[in-house]
């Protein structure tokens, strides 16, 4: 049996593997909402220009108004001999309004048409996931308010560094998540351009109204070279590497959690929602959850990877190479989404245990970068000299096995004669942290600013 849609040309049907090989709707009637909303603007502007029957046109948007009804309510019946949503959609039409079914299809091609489908699906991924992440960043602030003051370590190269509030940490992850919805938000801008009415690839003899079909779709504007409009799938990719962005920053704070929640850290407790435990050892309580965002990273950045390299090397304009656009994306984005919940659930449920974080932030000497900052602004010393003399008192406390502010005074003028009494009052984490005023530091009342803004541009 040659195909309904294209068998004219043929003499005999698809073999049983080329059917397989080519059919796509077990992955693309994701799209039937986004292929019945374009076909509605196609058929309404085809009346509008004449170019359909008013008759016909009521038809049409009769048949697939039931379509949509039905596959809200029973999900798409998928059959491979119909090879995509698109001809679902048409072949369901025709059985319900017959003959003139066929008219849907004028000055159209399954080229503009899907091209417009997953642009439009994509533009939805995009809202969908902005105000997950939206909602992400209002627990990070809330957490945040709650930890303005809470004390912790600072890391580089996961080695103590300098002290730095736990409202500080968190917000540096509102930070990252800010940028990566204002990357989501420059590719919506950027995709919405409608490719309806481009055709196969030249265009068409029709007098059809792009702009109208545009506007009914929510687009911004029809695209300008019907070549690309067909052939783009810049979009996808844009999506693809927003989300690659977003799932590294949430595999970043996975990462900090699974450290944070181990016995040798202990700064965190997991919540039982997002924990696991052990089939052989009853004591475990393993951060899978976090584990998952982590990994889900990994297949995420594999997914803007295949199409990058499906797309490399495409001459103009359609090819069949461009069936596989859509699985990477529909990945990412499941991956993507379910990681970004998950993830604020987990910081929204965590117990921190703050007198472990403080007593972390008190070791490893992490308040030496305040003692050679009081060297430079009280004894008057060059900061590379002040450096050096720092580095002797570290290695003082080291060998005595006592903190800096345990050091005798008399032990520090041995070092260097112009240390003062009132070093001391730099040596502790909490005067360390409160030093910490310069903009976007992490005292406390700096943090609270930054609290403030973050709630304004949330709404909160």
């Amino acid at each position: 049996m040659s195909n309904q849609m294209w068998g004219g040309r043929f003499a005999g049907g698809p073999s049983a593997l080329m059917r397989e090989i080519n059919a796509s709707i077990s992955v693309d009637k994701r799209l039937w909402r986004e292929d019945i909303a374009a076909s509605r603007a196609h058929v309404a502007m085809l009346a509008d220009q004449e170019i359909l029957g008013a008759a016909d046109a009521a038809s049409i948007l009769s048949g697939l108004q039931q379509i949509a009804a039905e596959y809200e309510t029973e999900g798409v019946a998928e059959d491979p001999t119909l090879e995509d949503i698109h001809m679902h959609v048409e072949h369901r039409l025709g059985q319900l309004v017959g003959p003139v079914a066929g008219r849907l299809h004028t000055a159209r091609s399954r080229n503009d048409q899907v091209a417009t489908d997953f642009r439009l699906w994509v533009r939805n991924a995009i809202d969908e996931v902005d105000t997950q992440l939206a909602q992400f960043q209002r627990v990070l602030v809330s957490r945040a308010e709650e930890h303005a003051g809470s004390v912790m370590p600072g890391f580089t190269h996961l080695q103590s560094a300098q002290p730095v509030t736990l409202g500080h940490h968190l917000l540096a992850y509102y930070e990252m998540i800010r940028r990566d919805r204002s990357r989501f938000a420059d590719a919506r801008a950027r995709m919405n351009e409608s490719p309806l009415g481009a055709a196969a690839l030249a265009g068409t003899s029709f007098p059809l109204d792009r702009e109208a079909t545009a506007r009914a779709l929510g687009f911004d504007r029809p695209a300008a070279n019907s070549l690309d409009a067909v052939s783009d799938r810049d979009f996808a990719l844009d999506y693809l590497m927003a989300a690659t962005q977003c799932s590294l920053h949430l595999s970043r704070l996975a990462e900090e959690l699974i450290i944070w929640a181990s016995q040798p850290f202990g700064f965190v407790s997991l919540s039982d929602e997002f924990s696991t435990g052990s089939s052989i050892m009853p004591q475990k309580r393993n951060p899978d959850a976090a584990e998952l965002v982590r990994g889900h990273s990994g297949r995420i950045t594999g997914a803007m990877t295949s199409l990058l390299i499906t797309l490399k090397g495409l001459p103009l304009a359609y090819s069949k190479d461009m069936q596989d656009d859509k699985p990477p994306v529909f990945e990412a984005h499941d991956l993507l989404t379910i990681s970004v919940q998950a993830l604020a659930g987990m910081v929204a449920t965590s117990r921190f245990n703050l007198q472990r974080m403080c007593a972390a932030a008190e070791a490893g000497f992490s308040t030496a970068t305040d003692l050679a900052d009081w060297l430079v602004r009280v004894a008057g010393l060059p900061f590379r000299e002040a450096h050096h003399v720092t580095g002797r008192v570290v290695k003082l406390a080291e060998e005595r096995g006592v903190g800096l502010a345990e050091l005798k005074l008399d032990a520090l003028q041995e070092i260097d004669a112009r240390i003062e009494a009132s070093v001391y009052h730099v040596l502790s984490v909490e005067a360390s942290v409160g030093s910490r005023t310069s903009y976007g530091g992490t005292a406390p009342a700096r943090v609270r600013e930054q609290i403030a803004r973050a709630k304004q541009a949330l709404g909160i």
